[in-house]
């Protein structure tokens, strides 16, 4: 029996005129899609599917969070570790001023200035994506 060819009942019966009956019946009912729930409504009341979504937005945010501190102690307590660990670096100078300062008046801030300016862009796509996401789901 193919997919579409209509299926037999396992019962039959003698007709009046002797012809057998048989029962057939259809496999095909029309199908309705189910509906979907809009995403924003499982946000709006708190869902699990919605927790789901929040979720992961909140780990997206505390990970780019996360690697802009780590950027920062890195950076910045690097500094202080290569003057410590290296003195001649924390001795030495340019011009009379030691080279210490001139990193940090120097390095410091526009190093700071970058690693805020990729981190407003980073945390604006990724509550842009998340917004995209719920918008074509819902």
């Amino acid at each position: 029996m193919t997919r579409h060819e209509p299926r037999r009942a396992r019962s039959s019966r003698q007709t009046d005129s002797g012809a057998q009956r048989v029962r057939i019946t259809s496999s095909r009912r029309p199908s309705r899609a189910p509906a979907r729930r809009p995403l924003q409504a499982d946000l709006d009341e708190q869902t699990e599917l919605g927790e789901v979504y929040l979720r992961g937005l909140m780990r997206a945010q505390f990970t780019l969070a996360a690697s802009i501190i780590g950027m920062g102690v890195v950076g910045l307590g690097g500094l202080p570790l290569l003057f410590f660990l290296v003195p001649a670096t924390g001795q030495a100078r340019v011009f009379s001023v030691p080279i210490s300062w001139l990193l940090i008046a120097v390095l410091v801030y526009p190093a700071t200035f970058l690693i805020a300016a990729h981190y407003v862009r980073r945390a604006t796509r990724i509550e842009a994506d998340f917004t995209e996401l719920v918008r074509r789901r819902s």
